[in-house]
């Protein structure tokens, strides 16, 4: 059985690969909001997205979500990041299990002591 591939179409060009459901940063310095969007998973926030889906206010907690579009796109196969999974479940979109957020720690080289110089003879 052969498993069509999914391709989208909009007003920008053809859209493949896969799509994933992010959290695009707006708002001034030190007061962040963001907006809920369905995008190409490698491609940086500055790009146009395909489709935005609601608002959330870290201040307020308050978050304003297009229900029956974000259950279309996780239809066709959009997946969501880890904090956006997390945020909908909080929401009451959707219904399983919080992730871990996975956060990078900075890797230190371990520090060799110098060694002494021998005076030369």
């Amino acid at each position: 059985m052969k498993i069509p591939r999914l391709t989208l179409s909009f007003n920008s060009p053809m859209i493949t690969g896969m799509l994933a459901i992010k959290l695009q940063r707006i708002g001034k310095k030190h007061q962040p909001s963001y907006r809920l969007v369905v995008a190409v998973k490698k491609s940086k926030m500055i790009a146009p997205p395909v489709e935005d889906l609601g608002s959330y206010s870290s201040f307020t907690k308050a978050g304003n979500f297009k229900k029956d579009r974000i259950s279309y796109w996780i239809g066709v196969g959009a997946q969501p990041t880890v904090t956006v999974h997390n945020l909908l479940i909080a929401q009451g979109i959707l219904s399983s299990k919080k992730l871990p957020v996975k956060i990078k720690k900075a890797v230190v080289a371990p520090v060799e002591p110098a060694k002494e110089a021998a005076p030369a003879a």
